[in-house]
């Protein structure tokens, strides 16, 4: 049955977490290049990613779910470096929660606010763009978080069961 729930918990990781991982990173360059193109709000893929990684954030709650019912199977609850590995989940999950869906809702109005919606050209000052450079910033820090679970995943430095 451990088996089982190992699957689930890596399948939902790699459909749920890397494709989250993917529309944050790519969410800030489309937003510039909306932007700089003059797209505006007539920039459907930008609102896209963001959708992806509202929805993607809520279904990806399963991950560490299937994860804690996997390591309950195999004893492994107390091991170190899983509870780094929840520790990273978690700052990864307020990461997002906090910083990078709020960021990403507020590039989605500097569409609403550019030059494509016939406003100043505000949205494309030095303001709105090292905001969109923060946004990339985070979302690699975040993407990082995930980097470092997967190796702790694998490697399981301290484990007694092998890797």
């Amino acid at each position: 049955m451990a088996k089982l729930w190992l699957s689930l918990h890596v399948l939902s990781a790699i459909l749920l977490i890397g494709p989250m991982t993917v529309a944050a990173s790519l969410l800030p360059g489309r937003v510039r290049a909306a932007l700089t193109e003059g797209a505006g709000a007539a920039d459907p893929p930008a609102r896209w990613l963001h959708r992806t990684c509202r929805v993607y954030a809520v279904l990806g709650l399963a991950v560490p779910a299937f994860g804690l019912v996997t390591a309950a199977r195999m004893g492994n609850l107390t091991d170190f470096w899983l509870i780094v590995s929840l520790g990273l989940t978690l700052a990864a999950g307020v990461l997002l929660a906090t910083w990078i869906l709020p960021a990403q809702a507020r590039a989605l109005a500097l569409l609403d606010t550019g030059p494509g919606a016939d406003a100043p050209a505000a949205a494309t000052s030095q303001t709105a763009l090292s905001q969109l450079t923060r946004l990339s910033i985070v979302t690699g820090i975040f993407a990082l978080l995930w980097a470092v679970v997967v190796v702790l995943m694998i490697v399981r430095p301290g484990s007694t069961t092998g890797a």
